[in-house]
């Protein structure tokens, strides 16, 4: 296993004895389309192992998956308001950025501040919530995979019934509300920004195989699930208006109906989403000297740089098992992520100064887990020795390094 962190491990005794008693040597690959599958069985490997280069980043990941243990599940139905269908199984948000218009008697409809947030966003739970059952449900599945504890793939399970399969509680799979603006509309194809963690859900599923508290009922229930919402994603006016975004929107979109597709078996969607991307997505968003045009026109620009970087990531790595290898693709005239992500580079090291609109402070901290994928993708060690700068041996901890093996 090819880690290399470069500062000293602090060796936790009672930590050592703990983790020894809770891993089990588990076998298998696990079916994900995000991660890598043989590097989490490398990474399995030395968890059980007590690998000390390991050491730091598990400790953590137990005390975050112990500390969910104690969280109850969340549903769609604890919001207190009915969308317009009548049905509180639908999922329902209000779009971040629009504010009541100071203009209008009634403030109707509302309008657009780029980037700074409505906190009347918050009287509608479901997108907290949802957000909270996705991190969940993989900081669960991953503390299971690494340690088969077989009572985090439990707790696991119960975000995942509760949020997609109880009667009671269960999502419809549809977004058909999300992002709604009071006076103008509903729900808009942006609001699937909402959820592009579910893929992230499939990835946590895959993580979940050969635990006794993960049924087969279970995944067949999930993959019908998923099977409704991929029909929509691809046939629902909101979701063939996302897919057509020419910004992070799109690259996310991708992302999520990619790994979905992968997983309910309609994998010749999941490829041509993915070859269709390295025109439409890479060809068309990144510019021949890596910059990237619609998100450097945002009000809060460094961050969706970042944040479309992390969406083609994702994207390349839903390629790479797929058989793409879209992580070093490159147009004719010279686009590709590796560009996209070296342009940023110089601001990251500090040597240039940003000069595109940022209204509010943006952490470059953000970067690490990007630079140390880069460097395990391209096989470049100065991206982990810009990452290193970032942070440190405070890095050591961050669970990237479990789903890379770096």
């Amino acid at each position: 296993m090819n880690v290399r962190f470069g500062f000293p491990i602090v060796v936790f005794t009672w930590f050592v004895v703990s983790l020894v008693s809770l891993c089990s040597a588990q076998t298998g690959v696990p079916r994900v389309f995000l991660l890598d599958p043989p590097t989490l069985v490398k990474v399995r490997a030395a968890c059980v192992a007590d690998d000390a280069l390991v050491r730091p980043a598990l400790k953590r990941l137990v005390k975050d998956a112990d500390k969910l243990l104690d969280e109850n599940p969340v549903s769609v139905m604890e919001k207190p308001q009915f969308p317009p269908s009548g049905d509180k199984h639908d999922y329902m948000s209000l779009a971040r950025y629009y504010w009541s218009d100071p203009k209008k008697p009634d403030g109707l409809p509302y309008i657009s501040r780029d980037g700074e947030t409505n906190p009347e966003i918050n009287t509608v739970p479901d997108h907290a919530n949802l957000a909270r059952m996705v991190s969940a449900v993989h900081t669960l599945a991953v503390a299971y995979c690494l340690t088969g504890t077989e009572l985090y793939a439990q707790h696991a399970a119960k975000f995942i019934r509760t949020w997609f399969l109880d009667t009671a509680t269960r999502m419809n799979p549809n977004l058909n509300f999300a992002q709604g603006v009071k006076g103008l509309d509903a729900g808009r194809p942006s609001g699937l920004i909402d959820s592009r963690g579910l893929a992230q859900v499939v990835d946590g599923i895959g993580l979940l195989a050969g635990s006794k508290e993960w049924t087969a009922e279970d995944q067949n229930r999930m993959v019908e699930w998923f099977s409704q919402y991929l029909e929509w994603l691809l046939t629902s006016k909101n979701g063939v208006g996302e897919s057509m975004a020419a910004n992070n929107h799109g690259v996310f979109y991708d992302v999520q109906a990619g790994t979905i597709a992968a997983f309910v078996g309609k994998t010749d969607v999941a490829r041509r989403i993915v070859e269709e991307a390295k025109e439409k997505r890479i060809g068309k968003q990144i510019e021949p000297d890596g910059s990237q045009p619609r998100e450097l026109a945002r009000t809060t620009s460094q961050g969706y740089v970042r944040f479309n970087l992390e969406a083609f990531f994702l994207l390349a790595n839903l390629g790479a098992n797929l058989g793409f290898d879209l992580w070093n693709y490159r147009t004719e005239d010279g686009r590709s992520i590796r560009k996209a992500l070296d342009w940023v580079l110089p601001f990251i090291r500090g040597d240039k100064e940003w000069t595109h609109k940022q209204i509010k402070r943006f952490d470059i901290v953000e970067y690490y887990p990007l630079l140390l994928q880069a460097s395990a993708r391209f096989n470049d060690p100065t991206y982990t020795e810009l990452a290193w700068k970032l942070r440190g041996a405070e890095g050591a901890s961050d669970r990237i390094h479990l789903l890379i093996g770096k």
